[in-house]
């Protein structure tokens, strides 16, 4: 299994800070962090909000912990509720299950890592991952 690298890490962020930007987004918060779920790399644009950050890396958290993208994580959250509340809370509230993050695996389909983004609709944070991923040469499904 590979491991994700800084230079990688980097590479999502740039990628989707580029395309939130030609696409006028409201200013992000990036956080990529590792198959462990620690913080690799994040960025914060000039003018996003003091939460971007905590909710983009629990976006990501829970996406590298469950290894699923956040949309999907959602989507079970509304079928399960009572158990998605129990796991945040079990997480000391670093698991956020709303769109805007990825998984990030590596050319053998293992989870390497995720991207959560936060400062604009969940799709438009989904997006900005997704072309963050791809641009690094990296797979999000």
């Amino acid at each position: 299994m590979t491991t994700l690298t800084l230079d990688q890490a980097n590479a999502i962020i740039a990628a989707a800070l580029a395309r939130s930007k030609a696409s006028g987004f409201k200013p992000m918060g990036i956080a990529v962090l590792d198959a462990a779920g620690n913080l690799k790399a994040f960025a914060s644009e000039d003018g996003a909000s003091m939460f971007r950050f905590d909710v983009a890396r629990a976006k990501a958290w829970g996406a590298v912990g469950m290894g699923a993208s956040s949309r999907t994580l959602a989507e079970r959250a509304r079928d399960n509720p009572n158990f998605f509340v129990s796991l945040s809370a079990t997480a000391q509230g670093r698991f956020l299950p709303q769109t805007g993050a990825v998984v990030i695996k590596d050319a053998g389909g293992n989870v390497i890592g995720a991207v959560g983004a936060s400062g604009g609709t969940g799709d438009e944070d989904e997006l900005i991952c997704i072309a963050g991923v791809e641009a690094a040469g990296l797979d999000h499904g």
